[in-house]
Order: C-alpha cells, then sequence, then structure tokens
C-alpha cells in the first residue's frame, strides 16, 4: 500500500502541486517568523550584552521629577558623588551621563528622524581622550559650548561634514553648532532610525539637567573585582529616597534581555496568529484536493477493495500520500521561511531600522514546529477523504460514475453546522450587548463557532444562492452561463470548499475594515470635528513645548488666537485625575465644546467643566463642589460649572489657566491650537514656522495633518493587518485555481461532447471563468456579510469605552473587495479555461 500510495502521489504531481503550494505557504510563515524573530531576539540580546561587558555597575538617577508637592527633587547625581565613587577601591573608572532630547535639521529645515528616537547626549571621555561608547570615523567629540558631534547616519541623510553648521534644536530654542566630529554606535536610538547628538557635558548638563549633575553613572572594575562587591560599596553613597537605583551590569544585561525576549514574543504571537489563519484556510483547499482526487480514483480505490485490501489499508494509503506531501511541502516552506526571515531583516534595513549585525538563528524548535504544523495539517485535512476512500465498495470497480455524498452524510452535517452557528451568533450577540472585556471574549468565541458553522454549512447555503444567480448568468451570457451555473450546483461540498477559503478571508478583511473606518471616524468626531483651530502646534517627540510659545505663535501676522492647553494630573474629590487648563476667551475661539449640561461661560466665571462620562461615573452634577489637591499640596474647593461631549483633545477636566498656574513650577503644555484670519494656507503655515525661529522640532500641523496624527496609527495598523491577510487569501486563490483544473479534468467527456454538438472554444473558456467568479463571489458575499454581523457586535462592545462610537459602512470598500474577489476568480479561470479549451474532442469523448 505504501508504493500505491507513492506511484499515486509521483502520478497525480500536477494536482497535488496547489495543495504543496498552500501547505509550503502556511509553513514559510511559521517558519519565517520564528527565524526572523529568533534573529532579530538573539542580535538584540548581543547588543544588549556587549554594551555591558565593561560595566561592573550601572546608576540611574530618576531625579529632576516634580516632588508630592510640585518642587523638583534633587537633580540627578552630584559631581561631588561621582568623585567619590570614583575613589572607592576596586573601581576603574565612573562615567557621569546625560541625556535627553535633540534633533537635527536637515539642509530644508526638516527634521531627521521621526521624533520620538532624536536623542542627545554628552561625550565624557577617559583619560586617553576616548568614549568607549563611541567610534569615530572622522574628526574627534566635541570639547566646548558650541560644538557637537553627530552619528554616521544622521550626518549621512543631513549631508553634514566636519567643520560643517548644524542645526539642533533641544526642548529650548533651535541654536547651530559646529559639527566636530562623525561617530558610529549601537545606541538604541540610532538603531531604531533616529539621531544621537553629542555636546560636552557642560552643555548636555546646562540643557538637559544642572550644572554638576548627571542622570546615569557607567562604573567599570578593576580586574579581578566581583561587581557586587562593588555595588555593596557604592550603595550608601546613594541617597534612600529611592530616586536613585543601581544595578550590576550583569543584573541589567539580564533585565534587558528578558525585556527583549518579552517583546519579541508579542511580536511572534501576532505573526503566528496570520500564519493559523493562513494554514487554517489551506485546511479547506487540502481537504478539496484529497476529496476530488479520491472521487477521480473510485474505480481504483474500490478494485483495492476487491482484490482483498482493507479499509484501514486504504485510509492508510490516503493518509500515507498526505504524509508525502506535507512533509515535502514542510521542507520548501521552511526553507521558504529562512528566505522571508532574511527578507525581513532586509526590508527593516532599507526602512531606515538598524538592525544589530548577528548569525540568521534556526532552533531546534523552529524545524520541528516547521515538519510539525506542515504534516499535521495536511494529514488532518486529509483524514475525512480518507475515512471516505475506505468506504468506496468493492462493487464501484465495476462503474465509473463518481459515487455521491449520502443523505445521512449531509443530514448530519447541515445539522452539526446550524447547531454551530446558532450558538456562535447567540454568543456574538450577548457578547456585544455586554460589552466590556467579557463581552468582548464572547464576541471573539462566538464569531469563531459562527465562522465554522457557515463554513459547514456552506453546500447547503450555495444551492439556493447559486440557483437564484443562474437566470441572471443565462440571460447575460447564454448557453456559457447557464451551464456554469450548473457546475457550480453540481458538487456544492467543493464548491463550499473552495467558497470557504475566500469567506474567512474576506470576513476577516471586511470585519476589520469596518472596526476601522468606524473608530476612525469616532476619533475623527472626538478632534477635527471638535476644533474650530486651523492648526495644531506641537513637539514631534511628544513632549511638552515651551511656555512661551503661544505668546510667539500669537505675535505671528494674520494670528487670531493661539491657546496653550496646558496639562496637569493632580488629585480630585478622591481620585486622580487628568486636567486641561487654559484661556476661556481663547479656548472658545479654538475648541468646539459641546455641552451636555451647564455653559462653557462657567470657565470665565472660575468653575470647571467635566466629560459627561466621568461626571456620571462620579456621581458629580452641575453646581456640584469637588475637593482638588493641587500639585503643590494646596487645597482648595472647585465648582462643577457643566459636563461637555466627549472630546479627545480635552482631558476629562477642564479649568481656567489662572486656577492652576499658581500651584506648578512648570506647566505642561502639550499642544497650542491656533486660528488665522484666513483659514489655513501654506502661506500661514510657514508664518507660524518661521514665527518659532523654524524649529525642525516643532509640528506645525493643518487639520488633515490633525487627522494623522490621531488616526493615522489605525489607518497603518489596517494596512498591515490587509498586508499579512493576504497571505490568507493567496491560498484562497490557489483553492479556485485547484477546484477549477480538477474540475475539467473530471469534467472532459462532458466538455468534448460539448465542443462536439458545437460549443466553441471561446465559449467553453467562457463557461469555466464564470464558473470561477460564481463561486469565488458567492464566498466573497459570505465573507462580507459575516465581516458586517461580527464587526456590528464587537462595536457595540467598545462603544462603552469609546464614547460617540457608530458603526460605520465603508461601502467603497466593500465594493473593491467584491470587484477582487471576482478579479480572483477571472484569473483563477485563466489556465483551467485554456486547458479545457484545448481538449481534443475525440480524445475527451473517449475518456472513461
Amino acid at each position: 500500500m505504501f508504493r500505491t500510495a507513492l506511484r499515486n502521489v509521483l502520478t497525480h504531481k500536477a494536482r497535488l502541486l496547489m495543495t504543496v503550494l498552500a501547505v509550503l505557504l502556511g509553513v514559510a510563515f511559521v517558519s519565517g517568523t520564528l527565524v526572523f524573530t529568533d534573529t532579530l531576539g538573539n542580535a538584540y540580546k548581543n547588543q544588549s550584552a556587549k554594551s555591558y561587558d565593561n560595566v561592573a555597575v550601572a546608576i540611574t538617577s530618576y531625579g529632576g521629577s516634580s516632588g508630592p508637592h510640585g518642587k523638583k527633587q534633587d537633580e540627578g547625581i552630584s559631581q561631588q558623588t561621582l568623585d567619590r565613587i570614583d575613589k572607592l577601591p576596586g573601581v576603574a573608572s565612573a562615567t557621569g551621563r546625560v541625556s535627553g532630547f535633540a534633533g537635527v535639521a536637515d539642509t530644508k529645515g526638516k527634521l531627521i528622524g521621526n521624533g520620538w528616537t532624536n536623542s542627545g547626549a554628552n561625550f565624557a571621555p577617559g583619560k586617553n581622550g576616548k568614549d568607549p561608547r563611541y567610534a569615530f570615523v572622522s574628526g574627534r567629540g566635541p570639547a566646548q559650548t558650541g560644538e557637537v558631534a553627530l552619528d554616521k547616519d544622521t550626518a549621512d541623510k543631513g549631508g553634514f561634514h566636519v567643520g560643517d553648521p548644524a542645526r539642533i534644536a533641544t526642548n529650548g530654542p533651535v541654536k547651530t553648532y559646529t559639527v566636530t566630529g562623525i561617530f558610529t554606535t549601537d545606541d538604541g536610538s540610532v538603531s531604531a532610525g533616529g539621531s544621537l547628538v553629542l555636546f560636552d557635558t557642560a552643555s548636555a548638563q546646562s540643557l538637559y539637567l544642572t550644572s554638576g549633575h548627571f542622570s546615569d553613572v557607567t562604573v567599570t572594575a578593576d580586574k579581578g573585582t566581583a561587581q557586587q562587591k562593588i555595588l555593596d560599596e557604592i550603595t550608601p553613597l546613594l541617597p534612600k529616597d529611592g530616586s536613585v537605583d543601581a544595578q550590576t551590569g550583569k543584573q541589567l544585561a539580564d533585565r534587558q534581555a528578558k525585556d527583549i525576549e518579552q517583546q519579541f514574543n508579542s511580536l511572534n504571537t501576532m505573526l503566528l496568529v496570520f500564519a493559523a489563519i493562513a494554514l487554517f484556510v489551506g485546511i479547506f483547499l487540502i481537504a478539496n484536493t484529497f476529496t476530488m482526487l479520491v472521487a477521480q480514483r473510485t474505480k481504483e480505490l474500490a478494485l483495492l477493495r476487491a482484490l482483498g485490501a482493507s479499509r484501514r489499508q486504504v485510509t492508510r494509503s490516503v493518509l500515507t500520500e498526505a504524509l508525502i506531501v506535507g512533509a515535502t511541502a514542510s521542507l520548501a516552506g521552511f526553507v521558504g521561511g529562512i528566505g522571508i526571515a532574511v527578507g525581513l531583516r532586509s526590508a527593516m534595513a532599507s526602512f531606515g531600522a538598524k538592525v544589530p549585525s548577528g548569525p540568521l538563528v534556526v532552533a531546534p524548535t523552529t524545524v520541528v514546529a516547521a515538519f510539525a504544523v506542515g504534516v499535521l495539517i495536511t494529514m488532518f485535512a486529509a483524514w475525512l477523504p480518507a475515512r471516505r476512500a475506505a468506504k468506496i465498495p468493492p462493487v464501484a470497480a465495476m462503474s465509473s460514475a463518481e459515487l455521491p455524498a449520502p443523505t445521512k452524510s449531509l443530514v448530519l452535517r447541515n445539522t452539526f453546522g446550524g447547531l454551530l452557528a446558532a450558538v456562535g451568533a447567540a454568543l456574538v450577540v450577548l457578547g456585544g450587548s455586554a460589552g466590556g472585556a467579557t463581552g468582548r471574549w464572547e464576541v471573539g468565541g462566538g464569531a469563531f463557532l459562527l465562522v465554522i458553522g457557515v463554513i459547514v454549512l456552506t453546500p447547503l447555503l450555495s444551492q439556493p444562492v447559486i440557483a437564484a444567480v443562474r437566470p441572471l448568468l443565462a440571460r447575460a451570457f447564454g448557453v456559457s452561463g447557464n451551464l456554469a451555473a450548473r457546475n457550480a450546483r453540481r458538487n456544492p461540498r467543493r464548491t463550499a470548499a473552495t467558497a470557504s477559503a475566500l469567506a474567512i478571508g474576506l470576513t476577516l478583511i471586511t470585519g476589520l475594515s469596518v472596526l476601522g473606518v468606524s473608530i476612525g471616524r469616532t476619533i475623527d468626531k472626538a478632534t477635527v470635528d471638535n476644533l474650530s483651530a486651523d492648526y495644531m502646534v506641537q513637539m514631534a517627540n511628544g513632549m511638552p513645548l515651551d511656555d512661551s510659545v503661544s505668546g510667539e505663535i500669537s505675535k505671528v501676522p494674520g494670528v487670531t488666537a493661539a491657546t496653550a492647553l496646558r496639562n496637569s494630573y493632580f488629585d480630585l474629590d478622591g481620585k486622580f485625575s487628568s486636567v486641561t487648563a487654559a484661556d476661556p476667551a481663547g479656548l472658545a475661539k479654538t475648541v468646539k465644546i459641546t455641552m451636555v449640561h451647564g455653559s462653557q461661560s462657567a470657565l470665565a466665571d472660575g468653575k470647571v467643566l467635566v466629560a459627561d462620562k466621568t461626571a456620571k461615573s462620579r456621581g458629580w452634577r452641575v453646581g456640584d463642589t469637588v475637593q482638588a489637591s493641587y500639585p503643590d499640596g494646596t487645597r482648595a474647593e472647585v465648582t462643577v460649572g457643566g459636563t461637555f461631549a466627549d472630546n479627545l483633545v480635552l482631558s476629562d477636566v477642564v479649568m481656567p489657566d489662572r486656577m492652576l498656574t499658581p500651584h506648578v513650577d512648570k506647566p505642561e503644555v502639550r499642544q497650542v491650537l491656533v486660528s488665522v484670519s484666513g483659514g489655513a494656507t501654506p502661506t500661514a503655515a510657514q508664518a507660524i514656522t518661521d514665527g518659532l525661529g523654524d524649529n525642525p522640532a516643532i509640528s506645525v500641523m493643518d487639520r488633515q495633518g490633525i487627522r494623522d496624527t490621531f488616526g493615522g496609527m489605525i489607518n497603518n495598523m489596517l494596512y498591515i493587518m490587509y498586508g499579512l491577510l493576504g497571505m490568507s487569501l493567496v491560498i484562497a486563490v490557489l483553492g479556485v485555481i485547484n477546484t477549477l483544473a480538477m474540475s475539467v479534468f473530471e469534467r472532459r467527456r462532458e466538455i468534448g461532447m460539448l465542443r462536439a454538438v458545437g460549443l466553441d472554444r471561446g465559449r467553453v473558456k467562457r463557461m469555466i471563468r464564470l464558473e470561477a467568479v460564481v463561486i469565488a463571489l458567492f464566498g466573497a458575499v459570505t465573507g462580507v456579510v459575516l465581516g458586517l454581523f461580527i464587526a456590528w457586535a464587537t462595536g457595540d462592545s467598545i462603544s462603552a469605552d469609546l464614547q460617540g462610537y457608530v458603526m460605520v459602512l465603508p461601502w467603497a470598500r466593500i465594493a473593491v473587495f467584491l470587484a477582487l474577489a471576482a478579479l480572483v476568480g477571472t484569473l483563477a479561470a485563466v489556465w483551467p479555461a485554456r486547458r479545457a479549451a484545448k481538449l481534443d474532442v475525440l480524445e475527451a469523448i473517449k475518456t472513461e
């Protein structure tokens, strides 16, 4: 029987090619994900460990933050403490470090990097004049105020050379410095595609901390001195208030390695979920392929039974074929996965992310996982066809006809599918109504059961749907359309298995699209729709603006309002609360506050406005007095003057700025909202930019820029999801091609008869193409309907957490999905249609 299975694989290798491709793609996704994350994780761990090779103890200060009464704590680690550490026995050196934000402007005045990973630090040379963290490729490190050194990537992007002037933005005004050197480094900000600027120590301290203080200290040890011994000696010299943390280099390396592992585990899980979806879709293609192969070999298998083969031997023969196919596909998929991992690593570098060098990591678990997944999935998908093969009676050897599925099996299938679909739909509805985390889990579980149930019911559903379409096809395409609809209905199991693959992909894509567009529109309503301002000004790195920015903008000609939104966090009525403080008059000109109760004018009277959902959760009403504990420790009563609808531009509590500023050292200005006469124009934006000293670290965003800032992440995630789900659609396309190719093979005699009675080659091609389009559209429509239903329930479950959420149907995208499904069917039918049209009429008629 093994030889029989091997012969069948070799005989039907062309028919099994699509199945091999489906398994190959899924395995490649799995193995590629594992190799990619293992390789990157190992590279970053090695880089992290390397950075701590010579570190005996690392000291980190959390000083400089506001204390319990709004006063600044000690500003880091003092020079005196650093000197005492340097003189300890066993200490080879103690180096102080200071760091913060620094952005470099290119020749056009634009920021090099993304803002979040643009950093500055001090150049701290040792006795030999070198800083071990940086390797200079040209020039030297900065030695005095007005000098900087740039990392090589930033220098290349900006076209900087030693001696050139460079405009550098920190949290203060933009200044021009002279570039004294260019260096390479393994610093994380540069690896993430950002930039690193080195200042002399005194300049860095004045920019980021206070003179004579450091935020971090790196201690190296004399040869033979234990790290723990040095740590024990350093600990008594440090403050006891918890503002300073000291750890050995090994402890830090171990902790960072663990953090890196956790980060890559999250990425690993996300990618493997999509791999699982691709493999789940592949199951239908594999099962469909083996079902058709068994059907085509009915006479052959019946002869084996007649010659004495038992049912178990026939089952084993089919499963052995699946094993051979799965092992072959797994091997090819594993090799392809390694290629995917190498490609992803190169792609990261091309997108600006500097990936640490290191070997390709192919762990034994990856090899086992790749082959286990490929082989087990293939054998699982072939199990039902194998059981059907075993049930073929010996008498079937007397007939070449395909045996129909027994009525009992169809009744059991429909009953089982109906129960699954009903339970799944009920869970989806209940989860949507319940909301919260529990409700979302119910929606997820119900959606899984519903999709499985509908897939099981697809043969039953396909019959009336295709029957309804048949008259339309017959009228539009004549004989070809009529025959296409008949062929699609002839074998509902095969049609269902092919359509199911597309249905799964379209369910996920439609559901994600509806949720993404709906959430994006909700965020849009809570941001841009609530603004009357023309521009929003903020730091590119998300840090607070200097308090003088709104005043500088007010001086720009044409500006009618420049409202600074000052943020703070303090206790209100026993709960820590986020507060926005602003000038009431300016706020009225730049923000549309939709009041639910009370009046916005209450702000000018020294009262506060509260988000309606917050007021309800805390039991506050208009006129209530609330106890406030300001950051400086002052306690006072504030009065609720009104409640407003959800507004993402503002915090849950809004108060006049005159009530907050006396109680904080330096209010955090996150944004400045700007209105200009004549509306937003490129000239007005440039005037505001010029008024701020052409600072590359400050973003001046118009309404579209604001929309992109708040909702852009959702769209980016949506596009990533589309790309990852594309794998399942590729497998679905293979399924359509496979089904049609085997259908043509089965129907050679029928097609020969049609050609003999006058159906020309053009109509034969059209018949095959229309059959593919019908199957593809049936699967697509099923997926779209399921996706809409699941998205509706998911939206209901998150509506309580996202006030103002309304489901938005992206009809244009749905139309594109359906059009793409029809295109998929058309393209998938190209090869089978050509094959059918080229059949020799006489040879086809002679086929048994």
